[in-house]
């Protein structure tokens, strides 16, 4: 077992960015994202989004938590949560909803195959 750390999430240089999968309107979001995948159903590493509304596009269970920024996830069929710096959640597998993102969100996380 090798053990992966990742040092100064909050300025971490990520690896590759991209506009969203499904944006909902303008702006379109930018994420970018530094990642370990790992072969025993684990991925992990540190991600960050732009302002804009998208669609969750995720299928695996994920942790998640936030490092800086804020938003709203509004999962199908669900009550909006609001997501601040310092929080962080447990999105079960399937959380379909539409992420709006007010202030630059930066996260660490977990996704579990």
């Amino acid at each position: 077992m090798s053990i992966t750390q990742f040092k100064q999430t909050a300025t971490l240089l990520l690896d590759e960015s991209n506009p969203v999968a499904v944006p909902l309107g303008e702006p379109v979001a930018i994420a970018s994202t530094h990642s370990v995948e790992r072969s025993d159903g684990v991925e992990t590493g540190v991600w960050e989004c732009t302002p804009g509304r998208w669609r969750r596009q995720i299928v695996q269970q994920e942790f998640c938590h936030f490092i800086a920024g804020r938003a709203t996830f509004t999962p199908d069929g669900g009550e909006p949560v609001v997501i601040e710096a310092g929080d962080a959640i447990l999105l079960p597998a399937n959380s379909m909803g539409v992420w709006d993102i007010q202030e630059t969100l930066r996260k660490s996380y977990v996704l579990i195959f």
